[in-house]
C-alpha cells in the first residue's frame, strides 16, 4: 500500500469544514489547503503595487522532476523545451510565474543568480570556479494594460520582484491580489493567485498553484457561482456550490469583452509527494490542463497563453496499484485541485487602491 496519512483529513476537521468527515473517508484538504501541503515545496512571492505586477516562485526543497503543458494560443515562456523527456534535464530547481508579459521572463534571472550563488542547480563540472546551471521554467501573463506605472525605460522591475520572491519563499503564501496575481483580471472580474491541495486517504498528496487572467470567466453567466462550484470543499469559495442555470450558445457572461491578442493567460503549476518520472509527470500535466477547462469559459483560445507545470516532490515511493493506475488517479485529482485553486484565486481577490473593475464580492 501507499503510505498512509491522515493529515488531510484531521485538519479538515480541525477546520470545521462541512462533511469532513464523511469527505475524509476518501480523503480531504491538507492542513493549509495550499500547494505547500506537498511535502517538500515552498512558494515565494513579490509584487510591485505602482507597477501593478507581480511574482511567484515556486521552489522545491531540492530538485524535481518536472512536466510542461501548453495549451494557450499566446504563450511566454522560458526553458520549457528543456522539459521534454528526450533531452537531457528532467529536474528543476524551481518554477517562476510572472506577471510582466515578455518582460516579465526577467524574473527568472533573479531566482537562478539566487539559486546558483547557493550552488543549487545542474552541473557537469566540478572544476573550482566552474558555477553550476539553475534550472528554473518560467511562464507570464499579460499585466501591462491594468494602468500600473510602466514607465521603467531599460530597467524593468522582474529581476528584483523574482529575487526578492524566492528569498521569501515559506510553506505559507497569500491568495489573491498577490505575487503574479497582484495586476490579473479574470475575465471582467479581477483575478489573481489561487491555491488548493488535497490528501487522499492513502497519503498522496496533490496541490496546485495558479495565477487567474484569463480571457473566460470564472462564474456562470448571470450568477455569482463559479464553474467549478461542484468540486468546492466547504465555503474555500464562497459556499455556493454548483448553479443550476442553464448556460446558452455563446453566452460567455463576465469573460473579457474586447479581448486583445496575449491580453490574458492563465500559467499554473500542479505537484504531487510520489515519485513519477517524467514521462508520468507529463500524462499528469496534461490531465491537469482539464481542470482550467472546469474553471474557466472560454479557456485555451488564440487570446490566452495557458501554461501549466507540473513538479514531483518524489517524497514518496509506489508500492501497491501499477504505476499506470497511480498517474490516473493524481492525475484526475489534480484537475480538480486546479479548478478549485481557480475559484480560490478570483474569490480572494481585491482591487488594489485606485484601480478600477469589479471583483467577485461585488458581482
Amino acid at each position: 500500500m501507499l503510505l498512509a496519512s491522515l493529515t488531510g483529513t484531521a485538519a479538515s476537521l480541525a477546520l470545521g469544514i462541512p462533511g469532513a468527515r464523511a469527505q475524509g473517508q476518501l480523503g480531504a484538504p491538507g492542513s493549509a489547503n495550499l500547494i505547500t501541503d506537498v511535502p517538500g515545496l515552498m512558494v515565494g512571492q513579490a509584487d510591485d503595487p505602482k507597477v501593478r505586477t507581480g511574482v511567484t516562485v515556486i521552489l522545491p526543497d531540492g530538485r524535481a522532476t518536472c512536466a510542461v503543458d501548453v495549451r494557450g494560443g499566446g504563450p511566454g515562456t522560458r526553458e520549457t523545451d528543456a522539459l521534454d523527456s528526450w533531452n537531457l534535464v528532467h529536474s528543476v530547481d524551481a518554477v517562476v510565474l510572472s506577471g510582466g508579459s515578455v518582460y516579465g521572463l526577467a524574473s527568472a534571472d533573479g531566482v537562478a543568480a539566487w539559486l546558483g550563488a547557493r550552488k543549487r542547480g545542474y552541473g557537469l563540472s566540478t572544476t573550482p570556479g566552474v558555477p553550476v546551471s539553475p534550472i528554473v521554467p518560467t511562464a507570464i501573463l499579460y499585466d501591462l494594460a491594468n494602468k500600473g506605472d510602466k514607465n521603467w525605460g531599460i530597467n524593468p522591475p522582474y529581476r528584483d520582484l523574482g529575487l526578492r520572491a524566492v528569498e521569501a519563499a515559506s510553506r505559507s503564501f497569500k491568495l489573491g491580489t498577490a505575487g503574479a496575481g497582484y495586476g490579473a483580471g479574470a475575465g471582467a472580474l479581477k483575478g489573481g493567485i489561487g491555491s488548493a491541495s488535497f490528501v487522499t486517504k492513502d497519503g498522496i498528496s496533490v496541490g496546485a498553484i495558479v495565477a487567474v487572467n484569463s480571457l473566460g470567466s470564472p462564474v456562470v453567466p448571470g450568477t455569482k457561482n463559479f464553474w467549478a462550484g461542484a468540486l468546492e470543499i466547504g465555503k474555500e469559495f464562497g459556499g455556493l456550490g454548483a448553479s443550476s442555470a442553464p448556460v446558452y450558445g455563446e453566452d460567455w457572461g463576465q469573460a473579457k469583452a474586447n479581448p486583445g491578442a496575449r491580453a490574458n493567460t492563465t500559467i499554473a503549476c500542479i505537484a504531487t509527494d510520489m515519485d513519477l518520472d517524467i514521462d508520468q509527470m507529463k500524462r499528469v500535466t496534461m490531465m491537469a490542463q482539464d481542470g482550467l477547462a472546469r474553471a474557466i469559459r472560454p479557456i485555451h483560445s488564440p487570446f490566452d497563453g495557458d501554461v501549466v507545470f507540473g513538479l514531483s516532490t518524489a517524497k514518496q515511493k509506489s508500492q501497491g496499484p501499477s504505476a499506470d493506475f497511480l498517474v490516473a488517479r493524481i492525475g484526475a485529482l489534480a484537475a480538480d485541485v486546479l479548478s478549485r485553486a481557480v475559484a480560490r484565486g478570483v474569490y480572494e481577490a481585491t482591487l488594489p487602491a485606485g484601480m478600477e473593475g469589479k471583483t467577485w464580492a461585488t458581482l
